[in-house]
């Protein structure tokens, strides 16, 4: 699997962003993104000419919009047209998710707990959701430094409530991105897995002096021959990793078959085994994504597998700056009562920045059929 560092809460001066499109794309590029999404507030008008802009720089420029209203804010991200967010009230924004799907696009909850009125009026979330299987993502990191934040953490919780109530929800980072000032803060990243690269989409003529880039309609993508549509759909099925740092990745195997971030394992695979049985969770950090572009001491790093039914492994790694990647693989046991009830899991890396002791990074989750909600 590929993965694609990626920035999905961005604005430019067609908002309240202090930036051009094109300044925002070199940044980007600069902090070693491969994507990012432009979601100003209520408006698309921004996108004008990201293909060009895109090309140049070598970022995928996702098409977005938040919707800014009094009772939340909500990215949409990857819309074939515009879905109007004037034409939904506190107890129906159900309705504007499903006009956003119509539009082939996905819906997240923007920082839920960011403070509200009238200090940011309308960015606390205070709609009533009568469906949380209709929400694709929640933003649980938001800003920079994300890991440290009251309002962040209390994100995290909702997202982790969710998977234990049986929901599928992708959990991403967005540094609501306004203007190039520089920051010494650490910057959350969300990597995007693409499984598959279908070749049939790569150009026969890239760009003179572009080994590997090509050329594409407007709207498409060009870097290799990864879409932005294939990045949207990664998004959209949980396979996503979160990280100020390392990329930490989690696969499951179970009878030569694995699982990767986002994928069900089907109830014959988890449930009908033996009790002494196990599943097999392959954990990865791969220490040089993004090299330069971040950095923590040298450490001993604590690595979890968590999932409804609490923290289930640990493990201590020790990581020096010229480590490259650690690879390590952990049983999980399966047939017994109490982890029948088991829904989801998903890794954690957790250890110092700047001092504090946090949580670094994080993998979305992997689902066990069983544990699904029933609808």
């Amino acid at each position: 699997m590929k993965w694609f560092a990626s920035e999905l809460h961005t604005h430019t001066l067609h908002s309240d962003g202090r930036q051009t499109l094109e300044e925002l794309a070199a940044g980007a590029a600069g902090l070693g993104f491969d994507a990012i999404a432009l979601t100003d507030h209520n408006t698309m008008s921004g996108l004008i000419g990201r293909a060009e802009i895109g090309q140049k720089y070598g970022v995928h420029i996702i098409p977005g919009m938040e919707w800014t209203t009094f009772y939340g804010h909500m990215v949409t991200i990857g819309l074939e047209a515009f879905a109007d967010w004037r034409d939904v009230n506190r107890h129906d924004i159900d309705k504007g998710i499903a006009a956003v799907h119509q539009h082939g696009g996905i819906a997240g909850i923007a920082h839920p707990f960011r403070i509200g009125s009238p200090a940011c009026t309308g960015c606390y979330w205070e709609y009533e959701l009568n469906d949380w299987n209709q929400v694709d993502y929640i933003e649980v990191w938001s800003g920079t430094f994300p890991s440290i934040l009251r309002s962040n953490h209390r994100a995290f919780e909702l997202w982790t409530q969710k998977l234990n109530e049986g929901y599928r929800i992708t959990a991403t980072s967005g540094r609501d991105w306004h203007t190039q000032e520089p920051t010494d803060d650490p910057i959350s990243v969300t990597y995007l897995g693409i499984e598959e690269i279908d070749e049939t989409r790569q150009s026969e003529s890239p760009l003179e002096g572009q080994s590997g880039m090509n050329t594409y309609a407007e709207g498409e993508a060009w870097i290799g021959s990864v879409d932005e549509k294939d990045l949207i759909n990664s998004l959209r099925k949980g396979r996503a990793a979160v990280t100020m740092g390392p990329l930490l990745t989690l696969t499951i195997s179970s009878d030569e078959i694995t699982y990767s971030l986002g994928a069900v394992i089907p109830a014959q695979q988890s449930r009908s085994q033996p009790v002494d049985a196990k599943l097999l969770a392959h954990v990865a950090v791969d220490f040089m994504v993004r090299a330069g572009k971040w950095s923590m001491p040298e450490q001993t790093l604590t690595l979890k597998l968590c999932s409804n039914l609490g923290e289930e492994q640990q493990v201590k790694i020790e990581w020096h700056p010229n480590q490259q990647r650690i690879n390590f693989s952990m049983p999980l046991k399966i047939g017994t009562a109490a982890e029948s009830c088991r829904r989801w899991i998903r890794a954690e890396c957790w250890g110092t920045i700047r001092g504090a002791y946090v949580q670094i990074a994080f993998t979305n989750a992997i689902y066990f059929e069983e544990g699904a909600r029933q609808t």
